[in-house]
């Protein structure tokens, strides 16, 4: 059986892996690291990289934390126990390109000790600035592949789980094309705790190769001013998703998580701009035309 102290101890490799992998990609930016404690009990490795030559700001933090869930937490996860440990990384990309896109990815482990409670969730999301399909397919086909390794339906089913979460209500649109999502993935799924716990590190460690993949490809196309405004607008829907509707958000809010690692997935620069309306014909009207669920990228 696997213990919290393992799945700690693998996500902190994990951790390490992406931070060296994004230094690598970006080719300049260097990530500052901070280690903290919490109050009640537990912390973490925070990790941020800025003004790089092609990330602005991103984040690849680590936490392991325990102690006594608030009443509200025990309410919304539907527990009675107050004691729990939760652990995980939790990255969100903010590039200075607008043909690169924002991208996000977060693994995690709950449990409450002396229970039969104890899950895995996760996901990785991607919002492009601007949709290429071509990109989409890459990262789409790239998360089947991951899934079909583990279960046959994971794909289709987790993919419908992030099109529904990644939905930003109040605009009736998608944050992006979506990707994967889950939550509370035990063994009722045919799998044991071992191949559940291989699942997320697979998932974990998919993000490097994705990520550098869509940098690569698109770092070195020219940009005018005001595709880098229309950025800073794709920002706002991002920022809006993060500060309403994020379950991570508020879970760290709610259990006195650290406030710069919670929101370090707030973009540096961001920009509502008053009943906007894209050109028709143009790639503006293309994305938002596909921001919404269902679409079939594999």
């Amino acid at each position: 059986m696997i213990t919290k102290e393992q799945v700690a101890a693998d996500y902190q490799t994990i951790q390490d892996e992406i931070c060296q992998a994004l230094e690598q990609c970006d080719g300049k930016g260097k990530f500052e690291k901070e280690v903290w404690e919490r109050d009640g009990g537990g912390g973490g490795r925070t990790r941020i990289l800025q003004n790089g030559n092609i990330i602005e700001r991103g984040g690849v933090n680590f936490s392991a934390v325990y102690g006594k869930l608030p009443e509200v937490m025990k309410k919304a996860l539907k527990v009675e126990q107050d004691d729990f440990f939760a652990t995980g990384v939790s990255i969100v990309i903010h590039p200075n390109h607008p043909l690169v896109p924002i991208i996000h990815m977060n693994i995690r482990y709950f449990e409450m000790p002396g229970s039969e409670v104890r899950w895995f969730g996760g996901g990785i999301d991607l919002t492009p600035h601007y949709i290429f399909d071509e990109d989409a397919k890459f990262f789409h086909n790239y998360l089947k592949t991951t899934c079909d390794r583990f279960h046959p339906d994971f794909y289709l089913r987790f993919k419908t789980w992030a099109d529904d979460y990644f939905f930003i209500k109040h605009r009736n649109e998608t944050r992006g094309i979506g990707g994967i999502f889950y939550d509370k993935l035990t063994t009722d799924d045919k799998l044991n705790w071992e191949q559940v716990f291989e699942f997320s590190k697979a998932v974990g460690r998919s993000f490097a190769p994705i990520y550098t993949e869509l940098v690569n490809r698109n770092r070195n196309k020219e940009f005018t001013e005001m595709q880098q405004q229309w950025q800073y607008q794709r920002r706002s829907r991002y920022a809006e998703f993060n500060l309403v509707y994020d379950a991570g958000t508020k879970f760290g809010l709610e259990t006195n998580g650290r406030i710069e690692s919670i929101l370090m997935s707030l973009p540096p620069t961001a920009k509502w701009v008053y009943n906007f309306q894209a050109q028709p014909g143009s790639e503006e009207e293309k994305t938002l035309s596909l921001l919404k669920k269902g679409i079939n990228w594999v």
